[in-house]
Protein backbone atom coordinates (compact mmCIF):
# COMPACT_ATOMS: atom_id res chain seq x y z
CA UNK A 1 0.00 0.00 0.00
CA UNK A 2 2.57 2.20 1.03
CA UNK A 3 4.88 1.73 -2.43
CA UNK A 4 1.95 1.97 -5.07
CA UNK A 5 0.92 5.23 -2.90
CA UNK A 6 4.42 6.94 -2.88
CA UNK A 7 4.59 6.10 -7.10
CA UNK A 8 1.24 7.62 -7.44
CA UNK A 9 2.51 10.65 -5.90
CA UNK A 10 5.03 10.88 -7.47
CA UNK A 11 3.25 10.75 -10.79
CA UNK A 12 0.69 13.22 -9.86
CA UNK A 13 3.01 15.33 -8.66
CA UNK A 14 4.64 15.13 -12.36
CA UNK A 15 0.87 15.37 -13.60
CA UNK A 16 0.14 18.88 -11.58
CA UNK A 17 3.65 20.27 -12.97
CA UNK A 18 2.51 19.72 -16.09
CA UNK A 19 -1.02 20.91 -16.11
CA UNK A 20 -0.65 23.96 -13.47
CA UNK A 21 0.26 26.43 -16.69
CA UNK A 22 -3.15 25.16 -18.64
CA UNK A 23 -5.47 25.31 -15.62
CA UNK A 24 -6.14 28.87 -15.52
CA UNK A 25 -7.55 29.20 -19.32
CA UNK A 26 -9.59 26.14 -19.49
CA UNK A 27 -12.76 24.56 -17.60
CA UNK A 28 -11.79 21.09 -18.63
CA UNK A 29 -7.17 21.91 -17.93
CA UNK A 30 -8.94 22.90 -14.59
CA UNK A 31 -11.22 20.28 -14.01
CA UNK A 32 -8.40 18.07 -15.24
CA UNK A 33 -5.56 20.08 -12.78
CA UNK A 34 -8.14 19.39 -9.52
CA UNK A 35 -8.58 15.87 -10.87
CA UNK A 36 -4.59 15.17 -10.01
CA UNK A 37 -4.75 17.87 -7.01
CA UNK A 38 -7.25 15.46 -5.72
CA UNK A 39 -5.53 12.48 -6.71
CA UNK A 40 -1.92 13.50 -4.66
CA UNK A 41 -3.64 14.50 -2.11
CA UNK A 42 -5.52 11.23 -1.60
CA UNK A 43 -2.22 9.25 -2.12
CA UNK A 44 -0.66 11.68 0.44
CA UNK A 45 -3.74 10.32 3.26
CA UNK A 46 -2.88 6.57 1.42
CA UNK A 47 0.62 7.02 2.44
CA UNK A 48 -0.28 8.38 6.40
CA UNK A 49 -2.76 5.48 6.51
CA UNK A 50 0.03 2.63 5.52
CA UNK A 51 2.38 4.63 8.08
CA UNK A 52 0.23 4.69 10.96
CA UNK A 53 -0.95 1.08 10.00
CA UNK A 54 2.62 0.00 9.91
CA UNK A 55 3.51 1.53 12.88
CA UNK A 56 0.59 1.22 15.79
CA UNK A 57 -1.26 -1.88 13.55
CA UNK A 58 -4.12 0.37 13.46
CA UNK A 59 -5.53 -1.39 10.44
CA UNK A 60 -8.89 1.30 10.58
CA UNK A 61 -6.29 4.13 9.29
CA UNK A 62 -7.50 3.00 5.85
CA UNK A 63 -10.86 3.37 6.25
CA UNK A 64 -10.67 6.96 7.31
CA UNK A 65 -8.05 7.81 4.36
CA UNK A 66 -10.67 6.33 1.82
CA UNK A 67 -13.59 8.42 3.58
CA UNK A 68 -11.22 11.65 3.52
CA UNK A 69 -10.29 11.15 0.04
CA UNK A 70 -14.06 10.56 -0.43
CA UNK A 71 -14.66 14.37 0.97
CA UNK A 72 -12.12 15.65 -0.82
CA UNK A 73 -14.43 15.11 -3.83
CA UNK A 74 -16.79 17.93 -3.10
CA UNK A 75 -15.47 20.59 -3.46
CA UNK A 76 -13.66 19.90 -6.72
CA UNK A 77 -16.95 19.31 -7.88
CA UNK A 78 -18.40 22.38 -6.18
CA UNK A 79 -16.05 24.97 -7.67
CA UNK A 80 -16.06 23.07 -10.97
CA UNK A 81 -19.45 23.13 -10.87
CA UNK A 82 -19.99 26.96 -10.37
CA UNK A 83 -17.49 27.78 -13.25
CA UNK A 84 -19.18 25.78 -15.60
CA UNK A 85 -22.97 27.33 -14.82
CA UNK A 86 -21.15 30.94 -14.88
CA UNK A 87 -20.36 30.14 -18.24
CA UNK A 88 -23.20 28.57 -19.62
CA UNK A 89 -25.66 31.27 -17.97
CA UNK A 90 -23.46 34.21 -19.57
CA UNK A 91 -22.34 35.78 -16.35
CA UNK A 92 -19.88 38.75 -16.04
CA UNK A 93 -16.27 36.71 -15.49
CA UNK A 94 -15.44 36.87 -11.90
CA UNK A 95 -12.52 38.94 -12.70
CA UNK A 96 -14.10 41.78 -15.10
CA UNK A 97 -15.38 45.32 -13.74
CA UNK A 98 -17.71 46.37 -16.19
CA UNK A 99 -17.66 50.28 -14.42
CA UNK A 100 -13.98 49.84 -15.19
CA UNK A 101 -14.61 49.02 -18.18
CA UNK A 102 -17.07 51.78 -19.25
CA UNK A 103 -14.58 54.58 -17.61
CA UNK A 104 -11.99 53.12 -19.54
CA UNK A 105 -13.76 53.19 -23.41
CA UNK A 106 -14.97 56.58 -21.98
CA UNK A 107 -11.32 57.99 -21.96
CA UNK A 108 -10.99 57.35 -25.80
CA UNK A 109 -11.29 60.63 -27.91
CA UNK A 110 -14.71 60.50 -29.69
CA UNK A 111 -16.81 59.43 -27.05
CA UNK A 112 -19.73 60.72 -25.28
CA UNK A 113 -21.09 57.67 -23.63
CA UNK A 114 -21.33 54.13 -23.24
CA UNK A 115 -25.05 52.15 -23.14
CA UNK A 116 -25.87 48.42 -23.27
CA UNK A 117 -22.55 46.93 -21.72
CA UNK A 118 -22.78 43.08 -21.75
CA UNK A 119 -19.80 40.92 -20.84
CA UNK A 120 -19.57 37.39 -21.07
CA UNK A 121 -17.25 34.15 -21.35
CA UNK A 122 -18.10 31.53 -23.87
CA UNK A 123 -15.96 29.44 -22.20
CA UNK A 124 -13.20 29.92 -19.40
CA UNK A 125 -10.80 32.61 -20.78
CA UNK A 126 -12.92 33.86 -23.50
CA UNK A 127 -14.23 36.53 -22.79
CA UNK A 128 -16.95 38.52 -24.97
CA UNK A 129 -17.90 42.07 -25.06
CA UNK A 130 -21.04 43.99 -26.67
CA UNK A 131 -22.22 47.68 -26.15
CA UNK A 132 -23.69 50.41 -27.79
CA UNK A 133 -21.43 53.99 -28.15
CA UNK A 134 -22.31 57.12 -28.47
CA UNK A 135 -20.16 59.22 -30.41
CA UNK A 136 -19.15 62.66 -31.20
CA UNK A 137 -20.69 63.72 -34.82
CA UNK A 138 -18.03 64.26 -36.35
CA UNK A 139 -16.70 60.96 -35.68
CA UNK A 140 -19.68 59.71 -37.82
CA UNK A 141 -19.05 62.39 -40.42
CA UNK A 142 -15.24 62.29 -40.83
CA UNK A 143 -15.60 58.80 -41.47
CA UNK A 144 -13.28 57.68 -38.12
CA UNK A 145 -15.51 55.01 -37.39
CA UNK A 146 -13.68 51.86 -38.23
CA UNK A 147 -10.35 54.20 -36.42
CA UNK A 148 -12.64 54.52 -33.14
CA UNK A 149 -13.83 50.42 -33.58
CA UNK A 150 -10.19 49.72 -33.73
CA UNK A 151 -9.03 51.76 -31.27
CA UNK A 152 -11.80 50.62 -28.81
CA UNK A 153 -11.24 46.23 -29.52
CA UNK A 154 -7.65 47.28 -28.87
CA UNK A 155 -8.22 48.46 -25.42
CA UNK A 156 -10.56 45.73 -24.76
CA UNK A 157 -7.97 43.03 -25.58
CA UNK A 158 -4.92 44.65 -23.86
CA UNK A 159 -6.34 45.96 -20.79
CA UNK A 160 -9.63 43.93 -19.93
CA UNK A 161 -8.77 39.98 -21.56
CA UNK A 162 -11.89 40.26 -23.94
CA UNK A 163 -10.84 38.14 -27.13
CA UNK A 164 -14.13 39.53 -29.09
CA UNK A 165 -16.13 42.56 -28.68
CA UNK A 166 -18.89 44.46 -31.10
CA UNK A 167 -19.93 47.69 -30.60
CA UNK A 168 -23.00 49.26 -32.28
CA UNK A 169 -22.11 53.76 -32.75
CA UNK A 170 -24.70 56.13 -32.25
CA UNK A 171 -25.03 59.37 -32.84
CA UNK A 172 -25.86 61.22 -29.45
CA UNK A 173 -29.61 62.22 -30.92
CA UNK A 174 -30.19 58.89 -31.01
CA UNK A 175 -30.80 58.04 -27.42
CA UNK A 176 -34.00 59.71 -27.70
CA UNK A 177 -34.97 57.34 -29.60
CA UNK A 178 -34.62 54.46 -26.82
CA UNK A 179 -37.61 53.20 -25.42
CA UNK A 180 -35.91 52.97 -21.94
CA UNK A 181 -32.41 54.47 -20.66
CA UNK A 182 -29.94 52.16 -20.49
CA UNK A 183 -27.01 51.52 -18.42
Amino acid sequence: MLVVAAIGLVANIAGLLLLRPAATGSINMRGAYLEVLGDALGSVAVIVAAAVILLTGFAQADAIASLMIAAMIGPRAFVLLRDVVRVLSDSVPIDTDVTEIRRHLLETAGMVAVHDVHVWAITSGAHVFSAHVVVEPAVLRSEGSGELLDVLSACLTEHFDVDHSTFQLEPAEHAAHEDYPHL
